[in-house]
């Protein structure tokens, strides 16, 4: 029998543990001291509502999992078990973490073995809304990685919160029951600046458009049975209960495998004060907040419109099937309603500070991103300057230098949104679609199809880092990089 790299991995990982077992534990606590937290992966049963229940992967027999309030600077010690007969991966998502630590298996971390454990410390940091998940390849096996129930948020608890609040909720967006289809209806129009590049666009629908003239069917795409929010379908979970004159602030996580997600309250708006866990220099309001894959957004809600409302989607099948919370004022009483808010785009600029210049970078990476349509038995290839991630090679594209500050010039030549991911680094925004930014922290941003962003990060948290689009279907089929420094 033969088998790829990610198998020959997965067959050693006892034997990786046991040999980055001292780096791991660097600074733990002596063995028989308990953790601080456990982490329990293992197959179980999630109701999404009376009678709808789905059998999936979570973490301690709950989705989602267990809320993690860590302190910044205090070291912490996570035992994770793996009930599972598969190895398995737990990412700590935008904190900047060791190798050994973070959760991948493509930057060397050990995996956490079938019916086995594994003990790692660690400082938590950054401050702010972080989460954890499964960071397993699935290609089409639709009940691994991250369309399975392995999702859960972090709080890293800064000095002082962003702005000033009664009370904070945390909501937990995941769609359940993934099935394969051709194409998809991904709303594309919100981004703004909406500028495409002319050049990115006629090559992106001219590689379309001759793949399809050669009778090729358009790639697999990921759709969805069950909507919920914290695990429960519109209506069958806790409402959010408020009283009039409160100020909520919601901490939202896009715990989808492939999905961007929307959310308005009827009457109300949100204040963005944080994106993926970093305030914002500018905290400004919207009517709608839009929710890139994996993305956290952190907003004041003035709750000073009464009644009974559903919290929800923009999309009224998702909605419908789901997707939403109500939201029900002190003394009111009635069925939710809802009312389809104003047409609202999405500007990460409006949060940055325009006063700012940012800084001029040590150097700059061109990256262009491209599809084969249909290209791997039926699923999309997704290419980074011309070639998809090889899990055999393993090769660094961009050596960096210790301190250095890097630009990613990032160009999309496809018409899909790629909501793209750094791991163990955050980065500032300094354009998008051709408008100059600064000030906005983030480590996951929404790219729009036939569009241009530039991310500027620093080299400050050496070894391999693994860079990626968080779209999973994307991912698995050739969306990843590695960088590497010392």
């Amino acid at each position: 029998m033969a088998f790829d790299r990610r198998q020959l991995l997965q067959m050693a990982a006892p034997a990786a543990l046991a040999a980055a077992a001292p780096l791991a534990a660097c600074g733990r606590r002596p063995a028989e001291a308990p953790a601080d937290h456990t982490i329990r992966i293992a197959a179980g049963t999630v109701e999404l509502a009376p009678g709808v229940a789905v059998r999936t992967t979570t973490y301690n027999d709950q989705f989602p999992g267990p809320l993690l309030r860590l302190s910044a600077g205090r070291p912490v010690t996570v035992d994770v078990r793996n009930d599972t007969a598969t190895p398995e991966q737990l990412h700590w998502h935008g904190q900047t973490v060791a190798v050994a630590v973070d959760g991948s298996a493509e930057e060397g971390t050990p995996f956490i073995p079938a019916k086995g454990v594994r003990r790692v410390t660690f400082t938590p940091g950054p401050t702010g809304h972080r989460f954890y998940h499964s960071h397993l390849l699935a290609r089409g096996d639709l009940q691994a990685g991250q369309y399975s129930g392995q999702v859960g948020p972090v709080y890293i608890a800064p000095t002082s919160e962003p702005g000033r609040y009664d009370r904070e909720v945390f909501l937990t967006l995941k769609e359940f029951g993934p099935t394969l289809s051709r194409g998809g209806d991904m709303a594309m129009d919100f981004l703004s600046p909406s500028e495409v590049d002319p050049a990115l666009k006629a090559s992106g629908e001219g590689a379309m458009k001759a793949s399809l003239a050669r009778g090729v069917p358009k790639g697999f795409e990921v759709g969805y049975q069950y909507f919920t929010i914290n695990g429960r379908m519109l209506g069958h979970g806790e409402p959010i209960r408020v009283k009039a004159g409160e100020r909520v602030l919601l901490h939202v996580l896009n715990g989808s495998a492939t999905e961007i997600r929307s959310l308005a309250l009827p009457g109300h708006s949100f204040q963005v004060v944080a994106l993926d866990g970093n305030p914002v220099p500018t905290p400004a309001e919207t009517p709608v907040l839009w929710i890139g894959t994996a993305e956290r957004v952190s907003a004041l809600v003035r709750m000073d419109h009464p009644g009974v409302w559903v919290l929800g989607d923009l999309a009224d099948d998702d909605r419908g099937h789901g997707m939403g919370i109500v939201v029900e004022y002190a003394g009111a009483k009635g069925e939710p309603q809802w009312v389809k808010p104003p047409k609202a785009g999405w500007d990460y600029t409006v949060f940055g500070d325009a006063a700012i210049k940012a800084h001029a970078p040590d150097h700059v990476f061109d990256m262009t991103f491209a599809k084969d349509n249909a290209a791997l038995n039926g699923f999309n290839r997704w290419t980074i300057n011309g070639a998809a991630f090889s899990d055999m090679a393993m090769s660094p594209i961009l050596r960096l230098e210790h301190g250095r500050r890097y630009r990613l010039r990032m160009r999309n030549a496809s018409d899909d949104i790629h909501p793209v991911h750094l791991h163990r680094h955050s980065f500032e925004l300094t354009r998008i679609a051709g408008k100059p930014t600064s000030g906005v922290v983030k480590d996951v941003v929404m790219l729009g199809g036939y569009q241009a962003i530039e991310v500027d990060f620093v080299a400050d948290n050496p070894g391999r880092t693994l860079f990626h689009c968080h779209q999973q279907l994307h991912m698995d089929f050739g969306f990843m990089a590695l960088f590497d420094y010392v």
